[in-house]
């Protein structure tokens, strides 16, 4: 059985791992010269359950509507004449009740979880190395009102069973010492001891070597033209290279996926959402964090990698533009230096802006399509890193017509 997986980010190649593992013939196809170039290169990094709080909630609407003329807003709406972004950002705003605010935080939690124990067992099985820190992560807030707010919507991780520990400023300090000189910042924080972090470009390159040396066929520099359809089936794939064939094909081509899929008549609920990254060297003398965190009030993450310090923030609707300029990162720079003004060489920032391909209820779309031999492992967002292991195992087991581990109800193209 020959499988071909369009996309070679951090869920095409746990895609292509999955399936080599189960003794099928696969081949990756992707543009970029190396895996995870794209979306997966500079991401946050945080294996994250314990935020696993869907975007679409009731203060969202509020949020998007200030940025038309505040641009320090963590979600930022850039309006533009793109159609798709319109119909998107509808069926975004019709999951911003609390209702269905709780709903798809739920499903997203068990996604979660179940995908970090699958990374946990696969970085065990073949030892893959990628600056990993299993020691926690910290949700801080600045004030009492907002650390209020942030009990109690963590009722419903805990409730879905995430150990959430709730800690005063003095608390977090112990937790995180390189937070010490931001006392006064801190009102509060909540850990959550078992969510980690690691560099996803580090890790899916490994596993793309392994992948290798299983038998997998590489199409790199590679960019797919077209997907060819017989009937309910699919034919070939045009690319660059000539068309490639195979017995069945997996879409794994995060914000890119509509784009292919609408040819055959799919209308798929993805849209990029711009995020920013900036990465700092640490050097000696620096005191930088051990743990990852997320400065709730700013929505500005962090993650520490050996000797490099990341930060994370925006989420802008701005359709496929990855342009950036130093100017974009600096509400962020201005929390991440508040927080730890000696955490890392401050002068020598390396900037990085990328596509988030986000659904409207933030929970990927898994499995079986129209045509009988395409499947879906896309729509991942901001916590493609955290689901990609799980929805890759998801995807083996419903190709090989075997009942997922988990309930993917809401998941799939139905």
């Amino acid at each position: 059985m020959h499988t071909v997986v369009l996309g070679a980010g951090v869920a095409g190649i746990t895609s292509a791992w999955y399936l080599a593992s189960q003794g099928r013939q696969v081949t990756v196809i992707d543009r970029q010269p190396l895996a995870a170039s794209e979306t997966s290169y500079a991401n946050a990094g945080m294996v994250a359950p314990g935020h696993s709080y869907t975007w679409a909630s009731p203060r969202a609407p509020g949020i998007l509507w200030r940025s038309l003329r505040d641009s320090t807003q963590a979600l930022r709406l850039k309006l533009n004449a793109d159609p798709y972004m319109w119909v998107w950002l509808w069926k975004f705003l019709q999951n911003c009740t609390a209702e269905r605010s709780r709903i798809n935080t739920s499903r997203k939690l068990v996604l979660c979880r179940y995908s970090q124990e699958r990374l946990q067992e696969l970085t065990a099985t073949l030892g893959l190395e990628y600056e990993r820190i299993s020691q926690g992560a910290l949700y801080m807030y600045r004030d009492a009102a907002s650390f209020q707010r942030g009990q109690a919507n963590m009722r419903i991780l805990s409730d879905g069973g995430m150990r959430l520990d709730v800690l005063d400023a003095d608390g977090v300090i112990t937790r995180e010492p390189a937070l010490a000189s931001a006392r006064e910042h801190i009102a509060g924080a909540i850990y959550c001891p078992s969510d980690e972090s690691g560099d996803a470009r580090m890790f899916t390159r490994a596993l793309a070597e392994r992948c290798r040396a299983a038998g997998v066929r590489f199409l790199m520099d590679t960019s797919i033209d077209r997907i060819e359809a017989r009937g309910d089936r699919i034919a070939a794939v045009h690319t660059s290279a000539g068309p490639v064939t195979a017995d069945e094909y997996v879409l794994s081509l995060g914000s890119y996926s509509p784009i292919l899929a609408r040819p055959l008549g799919y209308s798929l609920p993805i849209y990029p959402v711009k995020g920013y990254s900036v990465t700092f060297p640490i050097g000696d003398g620096h005191q930088p964090p051990t743990l990852a965190g997320v400065d709730e009030n700013n929505l500005v993450a962090w993650a520490r990698f050996g000797d490099r310090l990341r930060f994370t923030a925006t989420a802008e609707f701005s359709g496929y533009d990855t342009r950036h300029s130093p100017r974009d990162f600096e509400p962020m720079l201005r929390a991440a230096r508040q927080l730890f003004p000696n955490g890392a060489d401050w002068s020598q920032p390396d900037h990085w802006a990328g596509l988030r391909p986000m659904t409207p209820e933030n929970t990927p779309i898994l499995g079986a399509s129209r045509h009988g031999n395409l499947f879906l492992n896309t729509g991942h967002g901001h916590m493609g890193w955290t689901m990609a292991c799980g929805t890759a195992q998801i995807l083996a087991d419903l190709m090989n017509g075997r009942k997922p581990a988990i309930d993917i109800t809401g998941m799939t193209l139905a």
